[in-house]
């Protein structure tokens, strides 16, 4: 788990600019610049996230960890099986992906 996605996740949860749960990840798919989604989010709701982030310009991470890592990871004592960040750098989003592939 890469450290510059922590710092964004982090981030964007204290400057209100990040969105959690996968319903609600779906519902504002359309401001998202970087989508997060763990491993543990199949079915219906993984398609329709897949399908919004295809249809537009939204990075998607595929996170390689359960949602209760996630959830850790933003420093949260739940699951978060997605999250979408709202307001994060194009260049911050190169170098998360980047990292994240290694």
């Amino acid at each position: 788990m890469g450290k510059l996605l922590e710092k964004a996740l982090k981030d964007a949860l204290n400057d209100d600019k990040c969105i959690l749960g996968a319903r609600q990840v779906v519902q504002s798919i359309k401001n998202a610049k970087l989508v997060v989604i763990s491993k543990s989010l199949t079915g219906e709701e993984l398609e329709q996230i897949q399908k919004s982030t295809s249809d537009g310009k939204v990075s998607t991470l595929n996170f390689d960890g359960t949602s209760v890592a996630l959830g850790k990871l933003c420093g949260l004592q739940f699951r978060v099986s997605a999250a979408s960040l709202t307001s994060i750098a194009d260049s911050n989003i190169k170098a998360i992906l980047k990292e994240e592939s290694k």
